[in-house]
């Protein structure tokens, strides 16, 4: 159950508790592997059960406009049009909004949605307000905690997008050069890691399949709206071989942290190919945010 597997996070959670700063808990955990639904289950718990103000929010909601998106795609190179790695999010509105919850103590903050049926940030009349001041900050996304790979790691191509579509390696390059210099200013501010590992890199693409099933059922009832969602582009209903070519963007950074985070995360869950957990490993003197100098 979850009350067994996860009763150490609110445990730990509660234990960092200080009057002035909010408890920052990342998760981590490749495409559909359950991050979205731990974070709401953690949201319900301490709020219900210990009456503390939480803030629940996704690194997706972060990400940069269409139009924004564009411009990098021409700037810098065309697979920068697809969200989802390091280098298209707004980075300067998430440090933004990340101090504001850290720091103000009455008020609202607003807090961006991404509408994925678009692949466009809301209006900011549907954006979230969160009331102040908050006592922990629910932090989800695919890439929170990857570490920038050494040069002679991003030479050789991974997959077939990187191979036809990257020969150069610009777009790698310019994503690790983002996780080497830009994201530690939002990683830093971690104070409890949690990873929900995958097997491997090869559930992504079946719980990617599946996320795209649920959201065609739910979308079905109306018919303009898919048809605005087939011509957004990567438009989030796409088919199997869509779901093939859009996750190979995520190869590369998802078998890089799946290596590299279990050996320092605070909390690491082990699942199955059916996102059961399987083993679980948590780590009671911290070892420290690598992202912190």
């Amino acid at each position: 159950s979850a009350e067994k597997h996860f009763s150490v996070l609110i445990e730990d959670a509660k234990n960092r508790l200080e009057n002035e700063k909010p408890v920052v808990i990342g998760i981590n955990g490749c495409q559909g592997s359950g991050k979205s639904t731990l974070a709401a289950y953690l949201e319900a718990r301490l709020s219900s059960e210990y009456r503390l103000c939480v803030a629940n929010l996704s690194v997706d909601d972060f990400y940069l406009t269409k139009a924004g998106r564009s411009t990098l795609a021409e700037q810098v190179h065309p697979l920068l049009s697809t969200r989802g790695v390091p280098g298209t999010h707004d980075i300067p509105l998430f440090q933004t909004v990340l101090d504001q919850l850290c720091t103000a103590r009455e008020g609202y903050v607003s807090i961006p949605r991404f509408d994925k049926s678009t692949d466009d940030r809301k209006p900011l009349e549907y954006w979230d307000k969160q009331k102040l001041p908050v006592d922990i900050i629910l932090l989800e996304g695919w890439c929170l905690g990857a570490r920038a790979q050494t040069q002679e790691k991003l030479v050789a191509p991974i997959n077939d997008l990187e191979r036809n579509r990257d020969k150069a390696g610009q777009w790698r390059a310019f994503v690790n050069k983002q996780l080497a210099t830009v994201y530690p200013s939002i990683f830093s501010k971690v104070d409890v890691w949690v990873m929900l590992k995958a097997p491997s890199f090869d559930s992504v693409f079946r719980w990617r399949l599946e996320q795209e099933q649920k959201l065609a059922k739910k979308l079905q009832g109306s018919l303009q709206l898919q048809k605005s969602c087939r011509q957004a582009l990567p438009g989030e209903l796409m088919n199997a071989k869509d779901i093939a070519t859009f996750v190979q963007h995520f190869q590369r950074l998802t078998e890089h942290i799946l290596r590299d985070m279990p050996a320092w995360a605070t909390h690491v869950y082990t699942l199955d190919e059916n996102r059961k957990i399987i083993d679980e490993k948590h780590r009671t003197s911290n070892t420290g945010n690598p992202f912190r100098l």
